[in-house]
């Protein structure tokens, strides 16, 4: 990764026309070829403009006056023009392989009191193993049902669309294996969205809400009363 601080302007050109005076900015070039532009003041997160890859950088001077970055957005072509004036650090990091991205607190916990008590997630479930290895990841439980069926379990704090999407790659490689081919796919979460629960019972997947501190037992579960 390089990192620019530098004092300049930058144009941008494309879907619409942008431009950043003259100011101290940080200019970020990732490999993979994304390209930033930071600053120090107010509340946000987010870079003041950026292009995601494949991106074409382009540098005039030495020492550095002017950076063109280019991107094809279809028929027409995303332009920024960085006009530098004065180049304060320019450094270049090896940041090494990235680290797989760890499950918060929650989901840790989540998986090891569902772990103990895997009939919460099916009725008759019972657990086989926790982090089931396939090829693109672990499973966080793997069962069986009371009629010996497997079934893979995915658990998240909240469950999005990207969760079901992760689910169903895993069963995908999963059912590689024969005698896993009927292997079922549940998604376990403190709280599953709806679009999320729609995309789940259209590709098969069973959804169960859980709530932490009930499996704990640090509360009763809620009591849901039916008219008859």
């Amino acid at each position: 990764m390089r990192l620019i601080v530098a004092r300049c302007s930058v144009h941008y050109t494309g879907r619409l026309s942008t431009r950043l005076p003259e100011a101290v900015r940080l200019l970020m070039l990732k490999d993979d070829g994304t390209f930033m532009v930071w600053h120090d003041g107010g509340p946000s997160v987010k870079p003041q403009n950026w292009m995601t890859p494949p991106t074409v950088v382009e540098e005039d001077g030495d020492p550095l006056r002017r950076m063109i970055v280019r991107k094809r957005a279809g028929t027409t072509e995303d332009r920024l023009e960085i006009a530098v004036v004065e180049v304060l650090s320019d450094v270049r990091h090896d940041m090494g392989e990235a680290a797989a991205l760890e499950k918060d607190g929650v989901e840790r916990d989540l998986q090891e009191a569902l772990a103990v008590a895997p009939e919460r997630c099916g009725e008759g479930f019972r657990l086989v193993r926790r982090e089931w290895p396939t090829d693109i990841g672990p499973v966080d439980l793997m069962c069986r049902d009371a009629a010996d069926g497997w079934i893979a379990v995915e658990i998240k704090r909240v469950a999005t669309i990207d969760a079901v999407e992760q689910l169903t790659r895993y069963l995908e490689r999963i059912r590689r294996d024969p005698s896993l081919a009927d292997c079922r796919g549940v998604l376990a979460a403190q709280h599953i969205k709806p679009q999320a629960r729609v995309l789940a019972q259209a590709r098969g997947l069973d959804c169960v809400e859980v709530d932490l501190a009930v499996l704990r037992g640090e509360r009763e579960a809620d009591l849901t009363l039916f008219a008859v």
